[in-house]
């Protein structure tokens, strides 16, 4: 089993569902709001989590949240790759594990053997048909000032620092060793979506 002794979670949650129409963190999925799944998941390969908040306004949404710490985004209307490198900032290990709100079938399994590549790395990135998924991977810290670079360039692009790095990428050969229907990358951005993940949530 992976040490998790160095490694934090960082939840991005900022909150503007503006596809959904509402805040989709606290929409219940089975018997959870949507946030409370992905917190009580990834606390099992954490050490420490830090949810990612926007703006004050959020961030007082998100305090009755438990275990965690709450981060107001360092770069506002910076989009992920703000609220990526607000998270790694904010975290207290070399090693963060990076997910968003609305992903709320996540495979402990799959996380675990994800984190056990980083070694020699900077960080470990799954790939989904030939698209990385840097919003379900782990960053080093030396990945700080490379983000911090192209946010102040307003250079937005999430991978857009990868080529400044040393990435890992998992290839789909074995994430579907671990996860074949890929339900770890299931986002609820719409009513559709969020049908399907209750339904998936009831089986």
């Amino acid at each position: 089993m992976e040490d998790t002794s160095n490694i934090s979670a960082v939840v991005l949650a900022g909150g503007l569902s503006r596809r959904l129409g509402r805040d989709k963190a606290f929409e219940p999925i089975g018997n959870l709001p949507l946030i409370q799944r992905v917190l009580s998941q990834v606390s099992q390969i954490s050490r420490h989590t830090i949810v990612v908040a926007n703006d004050k306004k959020r961030e007082t949404q998100l305090s009755g949240l438990d275990g965690i710490s709450i981060s107001i985004d360092k770069y506002p209307d910076t989009g992920s790759l703000g609220g990526i490198f607000t998270g790694i900032h904010a975290s207290t290990t070399d090693w963060t594990f990076v997910v968003a709100c609305d992903m709320p079938f996540l495979n402990i399994k799959l996380i675990r053997y994800i984190m056990s590549l980083k070694e020699g790395y900077d960080a470990v990135v799954p790939v989904i048909d030939g698209r990385p998924e840097p919003i379900h991977s782990i960053y080093s810290k030396d990945c700080l000032e490379h983000i911090e670079e192209k946010i102040t360039n307003n250079e937005l692009k999430i991978t857009g620092f990868f080529d400044k790095i040393s990435v890992r990428y998992v290839n789909e050969s074995a994430i579907n060793e671990f996860d074949p229907d890929h339900l770890s990358f299931l986002n609820v951005n719409n009513e559709e979506d969020l049908e399907k993940a209750i339904n998936i949530a009831n089986r």
